[in-house]
């Protein structure tokens, strides 16, 4: 499968499994919602979970999206960037969650408050991009 038809699909959905390597090799997965920019996924984590630790040890990481139905589907190998970890209501990596979640989801009903949460929760954003791709995908 070519990687533009690829972005294609998985740019029409917001769900997906993340897949990283654990520090004995073996894959960890987690299901996932993310923004599509052209070749570009962004994923909100938490600083201190699995995903978040495997992706600092080691960049590489697959996405798997999936379609209507279980013969549908694709697959993104990639390369991960992290963004800093949300410190202060006022800072980069919180601006930089706003506008994932506008992106994603809209306007939140109070933006103070997402912000706060943004800091309480550790969180920051995974930026997948992908370099190739395979998967199936049925007319």
């Amino acid at each position: 499968m070519d990687l533009e038809t690829a972005l294609s699909f998985a740019a029409r959905r917001t769900r997906g499994v993340l897949s990283t390597i654990r520090r004995d090799g073996r894959p960890q997965l987690s299901n996932v919602m993310f923004v599509a920019d052209g070749d570009t996924f962004s994923i909100s984590v938490t600083e201190a979970r699995a995903k978040t630790r495997n992706l600092r040890r080691d960049p590489r990481a697959v996405l798997y999206v999936p379609g209507e139905d279980f013969w549908n589907f694709v697959v993104l190998d990639g390369t991960a960037t992290l963004t800093e970890v949300a410190s202060d209501v006022n800072d980069g990596a919180v601006d930089q969650l706003v506008d994932y979640y506008r992106r994603g989801a809209g306007e939140h009903p109070d933006w103070e408050e997402y912000r706060a949460m943004m800091v309480a929760e550790r969180r920051l954003l995974v930026r997948l991009l992908a370099t190739s791709a395979y998967g199936m995908l049925q007319a």
